[in-house]
This record gives C-alpha cells, sequence and structure tokens, in this order.
C-alpha cells in the first residue's frame, strides 16, 4: 500500500477528465506508488480564493481521521465518513454534479484514502473509476451524493444506515432514485426495522421500487413539501465560520423541515408490499 508521502495543494480545485488520465498509472492503481503531486497541481483549474469551503485541511483531516479509526474494518469508513464529508465539503447540488472537483480530491487531495479503501485483494488493485468515475462509483462523489439523497433534513442520521450497506449506495444513485426525499427514508426505514438485511435484498427491493415507479407516481401516493431554498443557502454562508466537526457525534445539515412523516410510512407500507414478490436471488417463491 501508498506509504510514501505526496503534495497535498491547500486548495480544492477542478481536474478535467482528461488531465486526470496522465496519473492513473499502474503504480497508483496498484497501490505502489503515488504521484508526486507537483505536476498534477499544474493542470488544475482554481477556484475562487475567497471561499473557506475549499480550504482542503479539513477535508484531509477527516480522511487521515478515518483511515486510523477503521483500519481494521474498511467498510464501515463510508457511514462514518459519508455525513461527515457532506457537512464538510458543503455544496449545492449543480456544484456537486462537476466532475473535475472529485477528480481533483481523489487523485490530488487524498489518493492514498482511494487505495485504502478501495484496494481489492483479489485483483491486485484499485479499479480506475474509483479515482475518476461516475457518481455511484467515485470514492467520494458516491458519499456525498448518498449524504445528500438520505439525509433527512438537519439529520444524518439515515445517512449512517443506508451507508452501512454498500449495495443500497450504488444501487440507489445508478437508478437516480435521487428527488423523492420519502422513497429515500422509506427505504431506510426498512433497513433499519430488518425488513431488508442482505446485498440481494436491497437489489430485489431495489428493482421492483424502479419498476412500480415507471406505472405508479410516487408524488402522488407520497407527496413531498416543496423544498424552501433558503435554509441551504443559509448553511452553506456559514461555513466561513463553521467549526471543524465532531467526530464523536453527528454533524447538522442544512436547517430543512423533515420528509412528511405521513408520506414515508405510506410508501415504508407499500414497499413492504412489494418486497414480498421482490424478484430476489435465492429466494424461493414460496418465502
Amino acid at each position: 500500500m501508498i506509504t510514501q508521502p505526496h503534495h497535498v495543494p491547500e486548495r480544492l480545485a477542478l481536474l478535467s477528465g482528461s488531465a486526470a488520465d496522465p496519473f492513473l498509472t499502474e503504480g497508483l492503481l496498484t497501490g505502489e506508488q503515488v504521484h508526486s503531486g507537483i505536476d498534477l497541481a499544474k493542470v488544475v483549474e482554481p477556484l475562487p480564493e475567497d471561499d473557506a469551503r475549499w480550504s482542503v485541511e479539513p477535508i484531509r483531516s477527516l480522511v487521515d481521521d478515518v483511515m486510523f479509526a477503521f483500519d481494521q474494518e474498511r467498510t464501515g469508513a463510508d457511514a462514518w465518513l459519508a455525513p461527515r464529508l457532506h457537512a464538510t465539503l458543503r455544496l449545492t447540488r449543480q456544484e456537486a454534479a462537476d466532475k473535475r472537483l472529485w477528480n481533483h480530491l481523489a487523485l490530488a487531495v487524498a489518493p492514498d484514502y482511494v487505495v485504502w479503501r478501495h484496494f481489492s485483494e483479489r485483483t491486485g488493485r484499485v479499479a480506475a473509476e474509483r479515482f475518476q468515475g461516475p457518481p455511484d462509483r467515485q470514492c467520494f462523489s458516491r458519499l456525498w451524493w448518498a449524504a445528500e439523497i438520505f439525509r433527512n433534513g438537519l439529520d444524518y442520521g439515515p445517512v449512517e444506515i443506508a451507508c452501512g450497506n454498500q449495495d443500497l449506495i450504488h444501487t440507489v444513485l445508478r437508478l437516480g432514485l435521487l428527488d423523492h426525499r420519502p422513497t429515500a427514508q422509506a427505504v431506510v426505514r426498512l433497513l433499519k426495522d430488518g425488513t431488508i438485511t442482505t446485498g440481494r435484498e436491497v437489489n430485489g427491493l431495489s428493482v421492483a421500487i424502479n419498476a412500480a415507479g415507471a406505472t405508479l407516481i410516487y408524488d402522488i401516493l407520497a407527496p413531498d413539501e416543496p423544498r424552501d431554498p433558503a435554509p441551504l443557502r443559509d448553511w452553506i454562508a456559514e461555513a466561513q465560520t463553521a467549526p471543524p466537526v465532531s467526530r464523536h457525534v453527528l454533524p447538522e445539515g442544512p436547517d430543512e423541515d423533515p420528509a412528511p412523516e405521513e408520506s414515508v410510512t405510506a410508501l415504508a407500507d407499500y414497499f413492504t408490499e412489494l418486497f414480498e414478490t421482490a424478484p430476489v436471488r435465492g429466494r424461493k417463491i414460496d418465502d
């Protein structure tokens, strides 16, 4: 695994895919050698200097702490890091959709973390998509988006539950079930109460939810309240003076109203019924 130090920039920047490609070396993907960082710094696009959100130190500190705390249980790092990364890197969805930001975070700021978290003993390497890939696969964007989707207003508790299941993060992001908060909270509720537990069950339920959504409009069955943009704007502005996130208790997100409880309950009941006939691999039909 990577042990030698690399140059860590002071601020986040934007790194295009074409500029990132030369740094996805065989040495990096096999976890043997990381680039020095000096040449990479020459091909990035800087972000505004007067915005405290782009400071690297709070993110790098989180990365160092999570690698220390979860060295014996690396998959468990996701549930700890996702809410704290989201609360530290306060972005709009438009900003978070820019893959160049995540390219820079993975390749310039924390390539050692990407290798630590996603190195495969079976293949002897890290998939390149963990550094530069789609939102459901890229090391950091998958965690930020999972936190954005599964937080319930300011409460990151559901994020911890959701990120404890790798299949859920991947499937939900891949299927694009992003914009209906009661759907996200209903799925978390089924995880929390033990209705679904295994990766196969998560995948089966996700397929059933996606298929049913083609004929059933979830906004009608379980309406959500219109979201007021002001709390998000205020929360992002507070990044200028916000203290580092706690390592021991969950932070708080934007002070938005949670998803309507009656809508979450309605969908949780509906999804429970769907799950009874969902296509779960290895489950007998009479189960």
